[in-house]
C-alpha cells in the first residue's frame, strides 16, 4: 500500500478507524471523512506515517455528500480505495433535509453519490477498488419500491437490513456498469462487532445491541480484517461480490436481483440528481 491513497468515510471509531490504521501501517495515506472534530483528531493521531488528512461533513445531508466529494476530487489526483463505511441505525424514524429517511440516506446514499462523484479519480488510477461495508442484517430483508423511505412502518432493525440489501445491491449493480475500467468492487459483512455502532439509536434498539454485544460480538480488530483485506491484499476480489471472514460469501436471493440492482440504482440517481 505504499504510496496509495485510502478514502475512509466512518473512520473516525469501530471497524472503520482499525481498518484506517492497519491500512497506514502498510504504507497506505488515509483520508478521512468525519462529523466530529475531536474524534478525527484522536484516530488522526493514532495513523502510523504521515500525510493523512480529514473532510468533515454530515453524510446523510445529500449536499453535504457532495461537497465533501467535490473537496476530495479537488484535492486528490488519483484514489486507489474508496471504503464507504459510514452507517448507523436509528430506533426512531428521521427525515433529512432532502426529504430522505436518515437510515437509507446515511446508509444507501452517502455510498452511492460519494462513490458516484469520484469515480473519476478511481479511473485514473490503476487497480482502483471500491469496498463497501454491508452486513449479514439483509437477510430476511426485500426492497419495496413504494416505500423506500419506510413511511408506510418504521423499525429500527428491518429498516437497517433493508440499507444493507441496498449496500450490496449497489456493488453488483456498480461492478455491472463499470466492468470495463478495470475498478474492482466488492462489498463484506465485517461480523457482529463491538463498537459504538448502536449506541446512540435510543430506546430498546440501543438496550438491545447494548445486550447483543455483550453476549458474543467480536472485536473491532477482527470486524476490520475483511476491510483490510479487499482494500489491500493483491489480486484480491471478484467484482460485484460480497466476502465474509476474507473469503467470497454468498447473500440471499434478494441481494443477487439484478432487476433490483438496476431500479434501485435509477431511484438513486434521481433522488441524488446525478
Amino acid at each position: 500500500m505504499e504510496g496509495k491513497t485510502v478514502i475512509v468515510t466512518g473512520a473516525t471509531s469501530g471497524i472503520g478507524e482499525v481498518a484506517a490504521m492497519r491500512l497506514a501501517e502498510k504504507g497506505a495515506r488515509i483520508v478521512m471523512v468525519a462529523r466530529d472534530q475531536a474524534r478525527a483528531d484522536a484516530t488522526m493521531a493514532k495513523l502510523a506515517g504521515t500525510g493523512h488528512a480529514v473532510h468533515f461533513g454530515d453524510l446523510s445531508r445529500l449536499s453535504e455528500m457532495k461537497r465533501v466529494a467535490d473537496e476530495i476530487a479537488a484535492a486528490e489526483p488519483k484514489i486507489d480505495v474508496l471504503v464507504n463505511n459510514a452507517g448507523a441505525l436509528f430506533n426512531t424514524r428521521q427525515v433529512t433535509e432532502d426529504g430522505l429517511e436518515k437510515t437509507f440516506a446515511l446508509n444507501h446514499m452517502s455510498y452511492f453519490v460519494m462513490t458516484n462523484l469520484l469515480l473519476d479519480r478511481l479511473r485514473a488510477t490503476p487497480g482502483a477498488r471500491v469496498v463497501s461495508t454491508a452486513s449479514d442484517a439483509h437477510k430476511g430483508a426485500k426492497l419495496d419500491f413504494n416505500d423506500l423511505q419506510s413511511a408506510k412502518s418504521y423499525s429500527g432493525f428491518p429498516v437497517y437490513g433493508r440499507s444493507k440489501l441496498c449496500n450490496i445491491l449497489f456493488t453488483r449493480e456498480l461492478a455491472r456498469r463499470i466492468k470495463d475500467t478495470g475498478i474492482t468492487v466488492t462489498c463484506l459483512h465485517p461480523g457482529f462487532v463491538a463498537t459504538r455502532f448502536g449506541d446512540e439509536s435510543g430506546g430498546i434498539v440501543s438496550i438491545g445491541v447494548r445486550a447483543a454485544k455483550w453476549a458474543g460480538a467480536i472485536t473491532p480488530e477482527d470486524g476490520a480484517k475483511t476491510i483490510v483485506y479487499l482494500a489491500s491484499e493483491p489480486n484480491v476480489g471478484i467484482s460485484g461480490s460480497y466476502y465474509y471472514k476474507c473469503k467470497l460469501a454468498t447473500p440471499t436471493a434478494e441481494a443477487q436481483n439484478d432487476d433490483d440492482a438496476r431500479k434501485l440504482w435509477d431511484v438513486s440517481a434521481r433522488l441524488a440528481g446525478l
